[in-house]
């Protein structure tokens, strides 16, 4: 291989990224989607429950669910998320030479892109998709933040644990991109507070009404009518789930906690394997115009991390948890790139040994994991 190619290797490190993530995405095909396809048969069949949206939508379209359908629209919300990712990008700093590295460490991180490669079927990638949206459309009006609301409230219906996973993130763009940017005034407060309201409300009632009522033998029973192959009944192992109560969760996962914290090492590894990024974030914060800016985004980034950090104490699915709070970060950067700044911020260097070596390491890792690191 020619020298310049080692002293600027950042095309080669995106082809083997994108080989990478195919490699990943033929090895899950091989595994069995547990957890994906029994949410794409739950539906409100029985009234309102839980986990239950996009089966409903799945269940208007067909009555009998193939399993090949979690990897076909898996795959589409995976395309779409890096559709969107990749637009997102040219428009905050455009592609470039100097701008591919921060491109590899994004897109090219195993928390990103191949995580939800690997986690394909998994309710994660939306709230990542829909906060894509939010840092693409016009931010003007109070159309921006009622679609963060409706957002909001799509995927608390996905997924209750959004309210820490995801909608954090999008009420911080929100301020970002809405309040911060346009200003204060009485409306679009009392707006964004009723919408805040709602969405907490949905929450509670997800979370604390939204088991299913009636005894599991008839829940399965109805799943089994939903699937296109009802013999498979290894993939309704985890029925149990929509009867499953927080405190039971909580008792779950601290339970395991002894043998899951031995993977947070792992975890501050990839995270500071990732340091250059966060070395050019922290300048991107320092470089904003206004003070108060940069006091609102510090208590961003701690209000979104303290919610991952709750997460970890409920459900113990460790490494989607850490993968998920990395791309948040890469979410808040976009928004913060948006405000005003004093000066330019110097790009992550592309020539730079250690960086190179980084972006090598992160690159040659093809993704995190579900529970427990790869």
């Amino acid at each position: 291989m020619p020298a310049n190619s080692w002293q600027n290797p950042w095309r080669l490190l995106l082809a083997i990224n994108a080989a990478v993530i195919v490699g990943v995405f033929i090895h899950k095909l091989l595994l069995p989607p547990y957890v994906p396809y029994i949410h794409l048969l739950v539906d409100y069949h029985f009234g309102f429950i839980k986990r239950a949206l996009i089966g409903a939508i799945v269940a208007l379209v067909t009555d009998k669910v193939p399993v090949w359908l979690v990897f076909a629209l898996g795959g589409v919300t995976w395309l779409v998320t890096s559709a969107l990712f990749s637009r997102l990008f040219q428009k905050t700093f455009g592609f470039t030479a100097r701008t591919l590295p921060l491109f590899v460490f994004m897109a090219g991180s195993p928390f990103f892109l191949k995580n939800f490669m690997h986690t394909l079927g998994h309710f994660d990638i939306y709230g990542c998709a829909l906060a894509l949206v939010l840092l693409l459309m016009p931010a003007r009006s109070l159309l921006f933040v009622a679609t963060a609301a409706l957002f909001a409230v799509i995927l608390v219906l996905i997924h209750h644990i959004h309210l820490l996973m995801y909608v954090p993130t999008i009420f911080t763009i929100v301020v970002v991109r809405h309040y911060l940017a346009y200003g204060l005034d009485r409306s679009n407060v009392a707006f964004g507070i009723v919408a805040l309201l709602i969405v907490s409300a949905l929450f509670l009632a997800a979370q604390f009404w939204g088991t299913m009522p009636i005894p599991e033998a008839d829940f399965v029973a109805h799943l089994k009518s939903r699937m296109a192959d009802p013999s498979r009944n290894d993939l309704l192992q985890f029925a149990y789930i929509w009867y499953q109560p927080l405190a039971k969760e909580i008792s779950d996962t601290w339970g395991r906690l002894p043998h899951n914290i031995l993977g947070v090492p792992v975890f501050a590894l990839l995270i500071w394997l990732h340091t250059p990024l966060w070395r050019y974030f922290a300048k991107l914060i320092g470089a904003l115009a206004s003070e108060m800016h940069r006091r609102l985004v510090i208590a961003a980034l701690a209000g979104v991390s303290l919610g991952y950090l709750v997460m970890f104490a409920m459900v113990f699915d460790y490494s989607r948890w850490i993968s998920n709070w990395a791309v948040c970060m890469f979410l808040i950067l976009h928004a913060v790139k948006m405000l005003p700044a004093a000066r330019e911020t110097e790009l992550i260097p592309a020539e730079d040994r250690n960086t190179n070596i980084f972006g090598l390491v992160l690159t040659l890792i093809p993704r995190v994991g579900i529970i427990r690191p790869f």
